[in-house]
C-alpha cells in the first residue's frame, strides 16, 4: 500500500472520530445541532483532502455508526437520509475539487458550494420519499427552512472554516 493511501485512510478515520464526537457538543439542544451542523465539516473536509471515495464513505458511514453505537440519530429515518446527505457532501466535494488543476481558493469554493447544494437536494428527495412511506409530507417550504434558513450560520462556519483547515493541511504537506 503507498504512503499517500495509508495517509488517506488514517486522516480519514481521524475525521470519522471527530464527526463521531463533535455533534456531542451540540446534542443536549437539536436545534442547535441543526444551526451547526457539526457533522458536515469532518465529511466535507474528508472529501476535500482524501478525495471522493473517502469522503463518501466517511459521509456515509457517520450517521449509522452513530445511530447504532448511541443512537442518535435515529437508525430510521433520520440516520437514512442524514447518511445520503452526507456521503453527497463527501463524494461529490472530492470530485468537484479533482477537476481543478490549480488548487485556491476559488476551487475550494466552488467544490464546497456544489456539495452542499447537492448534499441538501438528496437530503430533502431522501428525506420526502423516507416520510411519504410514512404517510407524512415534506413540503418545499420545510425544505427550504431546513435546509437553509435553520443552517445558514452552520454554512457560513463551513465556508469560512473549511477553506482554513484545507490550507492549512495542504501547506503542512507541500514537499512531501
Amino acid at each position: 500500500m503507498k504512503k499517500r493511501q495509508i495517509e488517506k485512510i488514517v486522516l480519514s478515520g481521524m475525521l470519522l472520530a471527530i464527526g463521531f464526537v463533535l455533534p456531542m457538543l451540540t446534542s443536549q439542544i437539536k436545534e442547535i445541532g441543526d444551526t451547526l451542523l457539526p457533522m458536515h465539516l469532518p465529511v466535507l473536509l474528508c472529501g476535500l483532502i482524501c478525495g471522493w471515495t473517502y469522503g463518501g464513505m466517511v459521509g456515509l458511514s457517520l450517521p449509522f455508526l452513530r445511530a447504532i453505537l448511541i443512537d442518535m440519530p435515529p437508525l430510521y429515518p433520520n440516520a437514512v437520509w442524514m447518511a445520503a446527505e452526507l456521503m453527497t457532501y463527501g463524494a461529490v466535494s472530492g470530485i468537484i475539487y479533482s477537476l481543478f488543476k490549480k488548487k485556491n481558493l476559488m476551487s475550494i469554493y466552488v467544490s464546497l458550494i456544489v456539495a452542499m447544494l447537492s448534499g441538501r437536494i438528496v437530503w430533502g428527495i431522501t428525506k420526502a420519499l423516507l416520510l411519504g412511506i410514512k404517510g407524512r409530507t415534506f413540503t418545499f417550504a420545510a425544505f427550504i427552512t431546513g435546509g437553509f434558513v435553520d443552517a445558514l450560520l452552520g454554512i457560513v462556519i463551513q465556508l469560512v472554516l473549511i477553506p482554513m483547515l484545507v490550507f492549512a493541511y495542504e501547506h503542512s504537506t507541500k514537499g512531501r
